[in-house]
C-alpha cells in the first residue's frame, strides 16, 4: 500500500508538471521575484548613498538624519536578498523551506526600507524647506545661517569647514530636494515588492495548475 500510495503521488506531480502551459511557467518566473525591483532598489541605493557623502562634503557638521547614507545601504542590502530570491530554486506552494526563509525576510526587509525611505522623505522636506529660508553669513572657517536675521533670537545654524555660504543657500537644498525624489522612489518600489509578495502568499496565483491538472485528470 506505501509503495502504490508513493507511486500515485509520483504520477500526480508528472501531470502536474506536464499540464503546465508556456504561460505558467513565465508567471511562475515573474512571481519568484521581478528582477527589474531588485535591481532598480539596488541603483537607487547606490544613488542615495553617493547624494549622501555628497551632502556631507559639504560641512562635517551635518548630522545623521540629513545625510541619510545609512538608508541607501540598507537598500543595497534588501536589493542583495532580492536576487538572492530570484536565484532559489522555485517550487510550487513553497514546499522549499530556503524559498520560504527567504521570502519572509526580503518581505520583512522590504516593509523596513519602506518605513525608513518614508522617514527620510519627511526629514529631508523637513531641512529643505528650512535650508531655502536661510540667510547666511561667512564665519572664521565656518557658516553661520539663520531663517529671519531681523529676529534677535532666533535659531542658528552652524555649518563648521564652509568657505562659501553659497554652498549652504543653493547647493544643500538641491541635494535635499534629490533624496525626497530618490526616496519617493525607493519607498514605491520596496511597496511594490512587498505587495508582490503578500499577494504571491495570499491571493494563489498558481490556482490555474489545478484547474489545468483537473481537466487533464479528466480525459485520463
Amino acid at each position: 500500500m506505501g509503495w502504490k500510495g508513493s507511486s500515485e503521488q509520483r504520477d500526480g506531480d508528472k501531470r502536474r508538471e506536464d499540464c503546465q502551459t508556456p504561460d505558467d511557467k513565465a508567471k511562475c518566473r515573474v512571481c519568484r521575484f521581478p528582477l527589474l525591483v531588485a535591481l532598480s532598489q539596488l541603483l537607487l541605493g547606490v544613488a542615495v548613498t553617493v547624494v549622501a557623502f555628497l551632502t556631507l562634503a559639504i560641512s562635517p557638521s551635518l548630522l545623521g538624519r540629513e545625510t541619510p547614507h545609512w538608508a541607501g545601504i540598507i537598500l543595497c542590502l534588501v536589493s542583495i536578498v532580492g536576487f538572492i530570491l530570484y536565484c532559489v530554486t522555485y517550487r510550487p506552494d513553497e514546499r522549499s523551506t530556503a524559498q520560504f526563509i527567504v521570502k519572509l525576510l526580503y518581505f520583512i526587509l522590504c516593509t523596513i526600507g519602506l518605513v525608513i525611505s518614508v522617514l527620510v522623505v519627511a526629514f529631508a522636506g523637513h531641512h529643505h524647506a528650512q535650508t531655502s529660508s536661510f540667510s547666511c553669513l561667512p564665519a572664521v572657517e565656518a557658516c553661520v545661517c539663520t531663517s529671519d536675521p531681523r529676529d534677535p533670537i532666533a535659531r542658528t545654524f552652524t555649518y563648521e569647514g564652509v568657505r562659501d555660504c553659497q554652498e549652504i543657500i543653493e547647493t544643500l537644498p538641491l541635494y535635499y530636494l534629490l533624496q525626497i525624489v530618490l526616496n519617493l522612489a525607493q519607498a514605491f518600489f520596496c511597496a511594490l515588492a512587498a505587495f508582490i509578495m503578500w499577494k504571491h502568499r495570499y491571493q494563489v496565483f498558481f490556482s490555474g495548475l489545478q484547474i489545468g491538472s483537473f481537466r487533464r485528470w479528466n480525459k485520463v
